[in-house]
């Protein structure tokens, strides 16, 4: 009887979501899940997100084989990254399903789109406010509460977008040999150009974000191209990674609202990340002006932490960090990984980081084998890839905001288990 009690519970229970709360720049919410019991492997979501049933095929050992990453069939059924911004009349019919439902219970606002031009900031139609709580744009540093843009003081919270580029793996063997571990927000066409860079910094154990499909200015697209450039780099990072599902994403420009972070979050589980301060090394000269621009930040305070904006463009950018990165240890900085200092050590959707085990929907943790790690950090096909590369971007320049206002939700519980319950709930 009282297993019986037990069992109704655990279902009967309703998935908590702690409230937003604002908070100041001395008080950060990073560490609030730190009290809170953890099942480990258990996907972070409630289970009737839509994303369970986008993202469906979760572990190497689920009878469904992972083409080895840079050959044929890998690429295949994705949109060709040639063709630049994805066709949204081949998004799969599923996604567009969970967008229609998320607007249909108003989970998206009717926000209009923008408005660009090269090097400038996104402009809303007149009489629209980018401030207003019913727009609230990153681009002019209004903040979405949950969205994550400080780190807790003394942290230097590492990250690197629009990988994976040739200089990705300079970088990755000298995080190693400092035991380092980063974030890498990455381009869903950069991957599919670059494979062996890819899995260069996944087989290193990095984290893996995702940076859009092509690096738009997302405010600029209508519901279903946000869809497309989302959706497809999940994707192709989960049929890259043994399946697992990405949890955070980066906005290029850092051009973001409350409609395309709804979409992000509400379809397909996504947290957004923004940053605090920028290297900009995307626009430097030498690595020299990288190191000074780094340098004016971690000798000054220390509190909030840093988020600082750094990429993998090319030898000045992986060249500046790597100079200026003894600088940052003597000058009092904790180094990690972004996705680290935001969350509950779950950096997957379904997996706790990229070496630990994928949990499938619908299997309790001790069901799921040690063995279901990814399997699909296979050598590329030097033919396949070579063709890709033709017609590859060299870089995405990008100009960047930067904010002062700091904000964090914590994130929902995992599903309340018994773990001796072995039946499924999916």
């Amino acid at each position: 009887m009282l297993f019986a009690k037990a069992v109704a519970l655990a279902f009967a229970l309703p998935v908590l979501r702690a409230a937003v709360v604002p908070t100041t720049h001395e008080t950060h919410g990073h560490d609030h899940i730190d009290d809170m019991p953890k099942l480990p492997g258990v996907w972070y979501q409630e289970p009737n997100h839509p994303v369970h049933s986008l993202f469906r095929r979760a572990a190497p050992d689920d009878g469904t084989p992972y083409p080895a990453v840079g050959t044929p069939e890998w690429a295949a059924g994705f949109p060709n990254p040639a063709a630049g911004v994805p066709d949204h009349n081949t998004i799969p019919a599923s996604w567009i399903a969970a967008l229609n439902e998320a607007v249909s219970e108003g989970k998206i606002p009717n926000v209009p789109v923008t408005t660009n031009t090269p090097n400038t900031s996104p402009v809303y139609p007149t009489g629209v406010d980018p401030m207003s709580p019913q727009v609230c744009s990153a681009t002019y540093r209004c903040r979405i509460p949950g969205d994550i843009w400080d780190a807790p003081p003394g942290i230097y919270a590492s990250s690197f977008d629009d990988g994976p580029l040739p200089p990705t793996p300079q970088l990755v063997d000298f995080l190693g040999t400092n035991s380092l571990t980063t974030s890498f927000f990455m381009i869903g066409t950069n991957i599919l150009y670059y494979p062996t860079q890819f899995l260069a910094a996944f087989n290193a154990g990095h984290h893996i974000g995702v940076h859009t499909w092509t690096h738009p200015y997302m405010t600029t697209l209508s519901n279903l191209d946000v869809l497309a450039q989302l959706g497809w780099t999940m994707q192709l990072i989960h049929n890259s990674t043994g399946g697992r599902v990405p949890r955070y994403w980066r906005p290029p420009y850092g051009d973001s609202d409350l409609r395309v972070r709804s979409i992000a979050l509400e379809v397909f589980g996504l947290e957004t990340v923004i940053w605090n301060s920028d290297s900009s090394d995307w626009s430097a000269n030498s690595p020299q002006q990288v190191v000074d621009t780094i340098t004016g930040y971690i000798t000054g305070p220390k509190t909030p932490g840093l988020v600082l904006l750094e990429h993998t463009n090319s030898a000045i950018t992986v060249g500046g960090f790597m100079t200026v990165y003894p600088a940052i240890i003597a000058n009092g900085w904790a180094f990690r990984s972004v996705m680290d200092v935001a969350n509950d050590d779950t950096i997957y959707q379904n997996a706790n980081s990229s070496t630990s085990s994928v949990t499938p929907m619908g299997v309790l943790p001790h069901l799921v084998s040690s063995s279901s790690v990814a399997s699909t950090t296979t050598a590329t096909s030097a033919t396949f890839t070579s063709s890709l590369r033709r017609a590859s971007p060299t870089s995405s320049t990008s100009t960047k905001k930067s904010s002062a206002i700091s904000w964090h939700v914590p994130s929902a519980l995992g599903l309340v288990l018994l773990s001796g319950l072995s039946v499924l709930i999916s």
